[in-house]
């Protein structure tokens, strides 16, 4: 039994030991997982939202990578080179000098070896007195002449030196401590460094700004009739005519998208004609038919008896002409400037008749481009739509950035959050939210909401300071 109880407490332990191995793991992926999510969420917000910009990124990094490493091959290769071959020429040269002053020690004004240094080498020696050499000074924190001078000099001389590569831009001192003297040589840069290989810099980087100049006029020639097609698409959302000089140019897939855009616009165009042809019809045919009830009620006489099918009779043709209206729109008024002041005192004028006064306040610009006729319309259903479920209604509108807000404030009692999108819909009534002592066709808010977007803005409803429902007129201007 005992044996048995410890393998078994021993198989325990195996698996605890090994489920607390694969919760690390787990713990190590996920940590792992979190910190890719958080570095690709910081990536995507360092890069540029525009198709220009993007596009400009995507030509010009690998040009800059590609520069990069032909620079580095170049620096690495080429220039380090060069570089240590002039080098250890000069070297060789300092070396040689070194050899005929220690093998003829006659010439004890150094006359003849700094005429052959001088004419031969292109160098200028000359014998100091035997004094230490200077303090070494600070490396610079780039330099292929210094590293591969001191190396050459290291190597072939094998005396102490001390040399000076920055302290004369185009001189550099040699100085070698010999038996009693002390050997200082002047040699242009040119002999040791390559100094001429910042041409091929120039040469690389000059001719890579040149090609993405042309390579960004080239795309921005290409992305031209992208934006076009975005602004016309967007117009058209707008309810703005296609802009002039609007046609298909581009690459075949712009062209393409333009094509398809212009037929979309053409179908969407006649389809909306013929709804509203049709429309316009059905409410002729039916105001006909209502005109000869309502003539027949008055030949009838009977004023107690008729009354109630005189006020259906009105009813239905005030439904009919609201739907008429929310068939046809207002796609075919023009944009205008509007004085918004002017606006709100037709609005009062029109509350001022109906008995249904508001109260307006303006702040800031008076002015904005959009659809009088069309806006005057969704006002219009705001405000009839919270006189009708509230006793004080407050209009207020003004610029926030590029962007009119109007609100339309009543102290009635409410719409639930969940339902304030459904109340938008056609022929849709909220019982059970507002009251329904007054008739309506369920189509005031889906008129307004329809004139809002056709602006490119929206309407949206929150609760209202006053207690009641708040309605938020966004438009773009």
């Amino acid at each position: 039994m005992n044996s048995d109880t410890a393998t078994e407490a021993g198989a325990r332990a195996g698996r605890e030991t090994n489920l607390a191995g694969q919760s690390g793991v787990l713990r190590m992926l996920r940590s792992f997982s979190g910190i890719r999510h958080y570095l690709g969420q910081a990536l995507a917000n360092l890069m540029p939202k525009g198709l220009y910009a993007r596009v400009l990124l995507i030509i010009v990094v690998p040009i800059v990578i590609l520069q990069s490493v032909i620079a580095f091959v170049f620096m690495e290769r080429h220039w380090e080179t060069v570089t240590q071959r002039l080098s250890a020429a000069v070297t060789r040269d300092i070396a040689t000098l070194i050899e005929l002053y220690d093998a003829y020690p006659s010439d004890q004004d150094f006359e003849v070896l700094r005429r052959i240094a001088f004419e031969e080498l292109n160098l200028n020696v000359a014998l100091l007195p035997p004094d230490p050499l200077p303090s070494p000074a600070n490396r610079p924190f780039f330099s292929i002449l210094d590293e591969a001078l001191s190396a050459e000099i290291r190597n072939r001389i094998d005396r102490p030196f001390w040399i000076d590569t920055v302290g004369r831009s185009n001189i550099v001192e040699i100085r070698v401590e010999l038996d009693d003297a002390v050997l200082r040589v002047f040699a242009r840069r040119g002999q040791a460094y390559a100094s001429n290989s910042h041409i091929f810099i120039v040469w690389m980087v000059g001719t890579s700004l040149v090609l993405l100049l042309v390579a960004v006029s080239f795309m921005r020639n290409q992305i031209r009739p992208i934006l076009q097609l975005a602004d016309a698409a967007e117009g058209f959302g707008k309810g703005h005519p296609v802009p002039e000089g609007f046609r298909p140019r581009g690459a075949r897939e712009v062209r393409r998208a333009s094509r398809a855009f212009v037929e979309m616009r053409s179908r969407i165009e006649r389809q909306m004609e013929q709804r509203t042809a049709m429309l316009a019809g059905v409410s002729h045919d039916l105001r006909t038919i209502l005109t000869r009830f309502k003539l027949q009620l008055a030949l009838l006489g009977g004023k107690n008896d008729t009354e109630e099918l005189e006020a259906d009779i009105t009813e239905m043709q005030n439904m009919l002409q609201a739907y008429l209206d929310f068939a046809r729109g207002d796609a075919e008024e023009e944009i205008v400037h509007v004085n918004l002041a002017e606006l709100f005192d037709q609005l009062a004028v029109d509350g001022e008749r109906s008995g249904r006064n508001a109260q307006y306040s303006l702040e800031g610009d008076k002015h904005a481009t959009l659809r009088p006729n069309a806006i005057k319309r969704c006002l219009t259903n705001l405000i009839n739509n919270a006189h009708r479920h509230g006793d004080t209604v407050q209009v207020h509108a003004e610029h926030r950035g590029t962007w009119l807000i109007v609100t339309v404030d009543d102290d009635g009692p409410g719409i639930p959050p969940e339902s304030r999108e459904e109340v938008f819909r056609p022929f849709f009534r909220l019982d059970d939210a507002r009251n329904q002592d007054e008739a309506g066709t369920g189509l005031g808010l889906a008129i307004a909401r329809d004139i809002a977007r056709s602006h490119g803005g929206d309407i949206t409803l929150s609760d209202s300071a006053m207690g009641g429902l708040r309605a938020r007129l966004s438009l773009p201007v």
